[in-house]
C-alpha cells in the first residue's frame, strides 16, 4: 500500500494528538507530578503578610542581626551579641521546598547565644529558614534561602 501526502498528514495529526494526551494523562494521573501551595493556609498568611514585613524592617534596624552556620554537630543559628539572649524569644521553622515531611518548626530556648538544629534533623540541599522573634515585646523576622 502506497501512502500519499494527505494521508501522512493525517497520521502526523494522529500521532501528535496522542503524544499530548499521553503527557496530559501522566500529568493528572500520577502522584510525583503533584504541586501543592507552599502552606494548607495561604490566603491568611497572606492577610498577615504586613506584620512580616514590619519584623523584617525591626531586624534591619538592629547593629547585629541573626547569623548561622553549619557545623559537624548541625546548623548552628547565632543571635545578637548586644541583645541578652535569655529575653529572646520566638520559634524556628525549615522549610523544605521539594518535600513538605522534611519541614519542621521548633521553639527558641536558649541556654548560650546560639541555637543548634542537629545534624540528623537536616538533608542536604535547600532549606528555607524562618526565624521570628522576640526580644522585650519587641517582634523580629529573619527569613532566608539556605543549603545545607
Amino acid at each position: 500500500m502506497k501512502i500519499n501526502w494527505g494521508t501522512g498528514i493525517v497520521l502526523a495529526f494522529i500521532g501528535f494528538i496522542s503524544f499530548i494526551m499521553y503527557f496530559v494523562i501522566t500529568m493528572n494521573v500520577d502522584k510525583d507530578f503533584e504541586h501543592e501551595l507552599v502552606t494548607e493556609d495561604y490566603y491568611a498568611e497572606e492577610l498577615a503578610y504586613q506584620e512580616d514585613i514590619d519584623k523584617l524592617n525591626n531586624a534591619k534596624i538592629l547593629k547585629e542581626n541573626i547569623s548561622y552556620k553549619k557545623s559537624d554537630q548541625g546548623l548552628t543559628i547565632k543571635f545578637p551579641e548586644s541583645l541578652d539572649y535569655k529575653n529572646i524569644t520566638g520559634k524556628v521553622f525549615l522549610y523544605r521546598p521539594s518535600n513538605k515531611q522534611l519541614d519542621f518548626e521548633t521553639a527558641i530556648s536558649l541556654s548560650n547565644p546560639y541555637l543548634l538544629i542537629p545534624d540528623k534533623r537536616l538533608v542536604d540541599g535547600r532549606w528555607n529558614i524562618k526565624i521570628d522573634w522576640q526580644y522585650k515585646g519587641k517582634s523580629y523576622l529573619f527569613k532566608e534561602p539556605i543549603t545545607y
